[in-house]
């Protein structure tokens, strides 16, 4: 006789799909327990941004063959380059302010969706501050779901997105939302929705990163034009260009509305 907790088969069944839901809810919150983890700063934004001498060496080779599909390819590369190093320089500067607070305990951890490009880079930024980091991985047929930037105990996969995007914003204080594609904007655009219908209570800075990108991919005057959405939902979110205006941005609303007077250590 074989125990139901036991059964692979029926645990991968159907009927027990509110099991693998409950267990993605519970397993995560009893590790984020074991490690004192109480909230993050989460980093979201596009898988394919390489880093910048990793896409000048491609530009290079490519220049060389003389392909103009692989050239043109290189280039938008090369520009997306740029996030990648500087979501690798902010990961840093706020795990080196993170850990040099008073407060007990691990506060304002990177975190990120736990795969290559800007994820990677929070991740490895964190990394180079000697500070820990999470990797909220998903399950995905077409790219790798854990970097290796990632503290080890805490790296997940997830099989289900809604509970991946849970924790995401349970333990979150900030977001920041570098260039991405549809995944970076469907993450987006639920936050704000939870911020703006006030869901989420909680005080919630948003940082859009790279003022040229969003310009580019975003016209939200439209729909406040239109009336779809009110005037002043677009103060919801501040628009960054560079590492040290993020993070003194970020850093000035986590110590606002987060921390005990007196508990930020940086001058």
């Amino acid at each position: 006789m074989q125990k139901a907790y036991k059964n692979l088969e029926f645990l991968n069944s159907r009927d027990a799909r509110s099991l693998r839901i409950l267990s993605e809810y519970i397993e995560p919150q009893a590790r984020f327990r074991r490690y004192n983890v109480r909230d993050t700063v989460v980093f979201f934004g596009s898988a394919r941004a390489i880093p910048g001498d990793e896409a000048r060496e491609r530009l290079a080779a490519a220049e060389k063959e003389g392909d103009s599909k692989k050239i043109k390819l290189a280039r938008g590369q090369l520009d997306l380059s740029r996030y990648y190093d500087d979501a690798r320089t902010l990961a840093r500067m706020m795990t080196e302010w993170s850990k040099g607070l008073e407060s007990p305990g691990k506060r304002f951890i990177v975190t990120s969706g736990g795969g290559p490009g800007i994820m990677e880079a929070a991740n490895r930024g964190a990394s180079e501050a000697a500070g820990i980091s999470i990797g909220l991985g998903i399950s995905l047929p077409m790219e790798a779901t854990i970097n290796g930037y990632i503290t080890r105990e805490l790296a997940f996969e997830f099989h289900y997105f809604f509970m991946r995007k849970f924790w995401f914003v349970y333990l979150a204080k900030a977001l920041v939302v570098f260039p991405g594609g549809f995944g970076t904007l469907d993450e987006l655009f639920e936050l704000l929705t939870l911020v703006q219908t006030r869901k989420s209570q909680k005080k919630l800075p948003i940082v859009l990163y790279g003022e040229r990108f969003w310009d580019d991919v975003l016209n939200l005057d439209a729909l406040e034009r239109w009336g779809t959405i009110s005037e002043g939902d677009q103060d919801l979110f501040h628009v960054s260009s560079t590492p040290q205006e993020a993070f003194e941005y970020l850093r000035g609303e986590l110590v606002r509305y987060h921390l005990d007077p007196g508990e930020d250590s940086a001058p």
